[in-house]
């Protein structure tokens, strides 16, 4: 369930090139402060998963509400704990 909330966020994800130096900046609309910067996109993409999984991680262990996507409702894993 995990891995396939990871997959679908990272599909929804956005990029773009920032001129002024031509490193990728790239986010997960939805999902506030999940962000990363890199000079490549390959570089982008894996520091975006990588932001995506800490924040999940945080916000579980805090006990706040993770969006659902793709109708993966990560909410209900603290519920049978």
């Amino acid at each position: 369930m995990l891995a396939n909330y990871f997959d679908q966020a990272m599909e929804i994800a956005v990029y773009e090139i920032i001129e002024e130096d031509g490193t990728y900046w790239g986010e997960i609309p939805g999902l506030q402060g999940v962000w990363a910067q890199h000079k490549t996109l390959e570089g982008c993409r894996r520091g975006l998963r990588e932001a995506l999984s800490d924040w999940v991680a945080l916000r579980l262990r805090l006990g706040l509400d993770v969006p659902e996507i793709a109708g993966i409702d990560l909410n209900r894993i603290t519920e049978t704990v």
